[in-house]
């Protein structure tokens, strides 16, 4: 085998083609995937830009096997390893193409087809440079072509839609070349190592070698050997006093961690923790030689370590002040504080802070992170703004006043009070970070009524309640038209406050108070041990003014517990950030689906009337033309930019999948809901739900409220569910049961062993609003669902039901059908059932 180091450019130029063989999975990599190669991307784009000189930056390997020269002149290669890696860079180089298209620089984007994707004089299969498995065939190729189905549902269109999205949104903020460094960046500083095998060479064993090794070394376990070679005589005291301490202490993982933050908070900001062991061998080369130097190193190292230890267990902490802020701060999750915490901890020690002020300082960092997920600032380089901190934080000033400047700083974008009173008010609160934070604010807004009796939050098991309910019956309907505006529906107007804050509580009742009328709700709220919910109990109605005045008592203590930035004033020539989740969203569309003006409003909280008002005056935004009218027809005030040759909205969606009836409404079943917009967003849309199986008068119980909700709901429909849970059983599933406001039933397969669950379901079905989901969200995370191909195959042969159109855009989201389908093919439901068991079945006998 050979290897050389070459740039992306080098490694696809010439006649030649790469294949990905059968055996090969296929496509996978997800938004995070996308995302950390994205941020090494603008790194050097920005150092491009700047006139920095920037070092080729390492990607991986590709392992290639030559295959057959075909009679054209292709030298065919076989990707035996490192298909993700190209894959996602051919991906990046389409969307490059069609956003230089786009941005009307054709030739540019000839020049990136030609050089990148094709080989120009040949045709058929031959005409392109990779050729994926035949599983991603079809998407891959559909994005060369630039064909209407670009950017499906799939993994293959979701990198591509990514990519489509982050080039839109840089021109946007960028400088005047950063197209054409982004261009330079990913032919020329991307650096990749080719391993090619010899003619003879056994490929597939090669690919078996290289999937089934043994754990490598960790970044720590590099540095501790590399330490321990350059100390012959103290090494072993040094081990055994300093390292091996700290070492047990952290653990594996959180060693690895404080060796990156160390470089951090040196100054090393820039580091990737892929990079520490060669960052910390750098600093350290110049004291080999020296051991009396290199175990002060390793001293200071474990007394950094021990100022970590009281940031990840904050009862170590003795100041009581920075004791409750650090508690805070982990109990609101993430690591993101961690550089600038540690940084304030070693100036507390070493007599530079005191306790009190560095408390201050942290709970400036919960208010920004507070602020930033209620508005829903994009969380786009925040990991970077706290590992600048330590070195960019002013030396001469107290550092609670440092913190507070350096957050507040212009690109920093700390919310202030006006951002935050009207986040509260309109911004759907419930798809705002992950649900534990969200658990998190509702607390802390509790906790500010200061009750002569707190409850113990730990001890209380409590999840968030929608007042107003999500999946409302018609008496709510019936309350909340007489607030609607004019040409707005009772269901528009739920839509957009039913997950705002204002709308929100904690409460240990849940399944009691499901989705009866607000009286009802009342008799339950009222024996709350919860202040807020004595509040909302004393309401006499709970419609729009209610939640409205309620969003505003919040705002008042948002604004008390989490203070903003200096100056308090955002600069008005900054634009709203609803805009850029709104293109955000529309860039997120697979092909073949439309959405509504009042989707997108309530998704980033605003109102239909100013998203039609943006989309008209912008309509160059990418997928403009899929946002429709709330009956599904194109609005007749929508028009293309003056000197575009984009054929009609109708007629391009049409070429896109999207299906129109007679009158000119598009399938509803193609609509993506503000809600699947949000999980397209990667926003975490998750609700409570026990893996575990439920005590058994507690899961008989969940039953009883299953099938009594159903009956009285949906009556018809109740025999076919019954008799579909009971084959179910009887195939060796399980039925687990939801703890929201209406008794959800999830039939489960446990496909696991003792020591590794593995649980998968293929439906979750809702008895109150008589949905059924098909969960395609989860099953793409779970073997062997994982492959797209499965997910396709359960599609369709749902799809083969009356009355079923599940459409093929939806396979990474949850689409769904009404439960009155059980009710006339109760039987065909129950083959798709046995057909989901047997293909687990299947894949677990073969150990896959």
């Amino acid at each position: 085998m050979r290897a050389q180091e070459i740039t992306f450019l080098k490694l696809v130029q010439g006649d030649k083609q790469f294949q990905v063989p059968l055996y090969q999975r296929t496509y996978s990599w997800g938004r995070e995937q996308l995302k950390r190669l994205w941020e090494d991307v603008g790194e050097l784009v920005d150092q491009h830009l700047a006139g920095e000189h920037s070092a080729p930056h390492f990607l991986g390997s590709v392992v290639l096997a030559p295959g057959q020269i075909q009679a054209g002149g292709v030298q065919r290669w076989l990707v035996v390893d490192g298909q993700q890696r190209l894959t996602t860079l051919m991906l990046a180089f389409t969307a490059l193409r069609d956003h230089l298209k786009e941005s009307g620089d054709s030739r540019a984007a000839d020049r990136v087809h030609r050089q990148i994707l094709v080989n120009e004089f040949h045709e058929d299969l031959d005409h392109y440079r990779l050729l994926p498995t035949q599983a991603d065939r079809r998407a891959y190729t559909a994005c060369v072509q630039a064909r209407a189905e670009a950017g499906g549902g799939d993994n293959i269109g979701v990198a591509y839609r990514f990519f489509r999205g982050v080039l839109a949104e840089g021109q946007q903020a960028g400088a005047e070349r950063w197209v054409e460094a982004v261009e330079t960046v990913l032919k020329d500083l991307l650096s990749i190592v080719e391993i090619t095998a010899e003619p003879g060479d056994n490929v597939y064993r090669i690919f078996e070698s290289i999937n089934n090794t043994g754990v490598g070394l960790s970044q720590s376990d590099l540095l501790r050997n590399y330490l321990f070679m350059l100390l012959p005589k103290r090494g072993e005291r040094v081990y055994r006093e300093l390292w091996l301490p700290m070492q047990q202490s952290l653990g594996p993982k959180n060693l690895e961690l404080l060796v990156w933050l160390d470089l951090v908070v040196r100054g090393h900001h820039k580091t990737k923790q892929s990079e520490i062991y060669r960052e910390q061998q750098k600093r350290l080369q110049p004291l080999a030689g020296d051991e009396g130097a290199l175990q002060r190193e390793v001293a200071q190292l474990a007394d950094r370590g021990g100022r970590f230890l009281r940031i990840i267990e904050p009862s170590r902490e003795s100041s009581a002040p920075l004791r409750a802020v650090l508690e805070r701060l982990t109990a609101w999750g993430g690591q993101t504080h961690y550089p600038l915490a540690l940084h304030l901890l070693d100036l507390v020690d070493a007599g530079s802070t005191t306790p009190e002020n560095a408390a201050q300082a942290l709970q400036y960092v919960e208010s920004y992170l507070v602020r930033r997920l209620i508005c829903q600032t994009p969380t786009t380089g925040l990991n970077r703004i706290f590992m600048e901190a330590p070195k960019e934080l002013e030396a001469d000033r107290p550092s609670a006043e440092a913190v507070r400047r350096f957050l507040s700083g212009r690109r920093r974008r700390w919310p202030s009070d006006e951002e935050l009173r009207q986040a509260i008010r309109g911004k759907p609160f419930y798809w705002s970070g992950r649900p534990p934070q969200r658990s998190y604010i509702l607390r802390r807004l509790e906790e500010s009524y200061r009750p002569t009796e707190p409850v113990d939050f730990a001890k209380a098991s409590l999840s968030v309640e929608h007042v107003l309910p999500q999946r409302p019956a018609q008496a709510w309907f019936d309350l909340l038209a007489d607030e609607t505006e004019e040409n707005q529906s009772p269901q528009e107007l739920h839509d957009l406050l039913v997950h705002t804050l204002g709308n929100l509580t904690l409460t240990g009742d849940n399944s009691k108070l499901s989705n009866h009328p607000f009286q009802r709700k009342q008799q339950i709220l009222e024996s709350s041990a919860l202040r807020m919910n004595l509040e909302i109990a004393s309401s006499e109605r709970w419609g729009k003014a209610e939640i409205m005045d309620r969003a505003d008592r919040l705002s008042g203590r948002a604004t008390e517990l989490w203070p903003g930035p200096v100056g308090g004033v955002k600069p008005v020539t900054e634009e709203w950030s609803g805009w850029a989740e709104l293109r955000a969203a529309l860039v997120a569309m697979p092909s073949g689906t439309w959405t509504t003006y009042g989707d997108v409003a309530e998704l980033i909280g605003s109102h239909p009337v100013p998203v039609g008002t943006y989309l008209g005056s912008n309509p160059t935004v990418i997928g403009a033309h899929r946002v429709l009218m709330a009956e599904g027809r194109i609005s007749s005030a929508f028009r293309w930019a003056e000197d575009s040759d984009r054929p009609p909205p109708q007629e391009l969606l049409m070429s896109e999948g999207v299906t129109f009836d007679p009158s000119g409404r598009a399938n509803r079943s193609q609509r993506l809901t503000a809600a699947e917009l949000a999980t397209l967003l990667g926003k975490d849309m998750s609700q409570p739900l026990s893996h575990d199986p439920l005590p058994e008068g507690e899961n008989a119980a969940s039953a009883e409220r299953f099938r009594s909700q159903l009956q009285e709901h949906w009556p018809q429909a109740s025999a076919g569910v019954q008799s579909a849970l009971d084959f179910w059983r009887g195939q060796g599933g399980h039925l687990n049961y939801g703890q929201y406001e209406e008794t959800s039933c999830f039939p489960m397969l446990d496909a696991g062993t003792s020591q590794r669950p593995h649980l998968i379901w293929p439906l979750a079905i809702y008895p109150v609003s008589g949905t059924v989901e098909v969960v395609f969200q989860y099953l793409k995370d779970r073997s062997p669902f994982d492959d797209v191909e499965q997910r396709r195959e359960l599609l369709h042969r749902l799809n083969k039901i009356g009355g079923l159109e599940l459409p093929e855009a939806k396979l990474e989201l949850r689409p769904s059908f009404p439960v009155r389908v059980f009710a006339e093919h109760g039987e065909e439901i129950c083959e798709v059932l046995d057909w989901f068991v047997m293909t687990v079945a299947l894949h677990v006998a073969r150990g896959d």
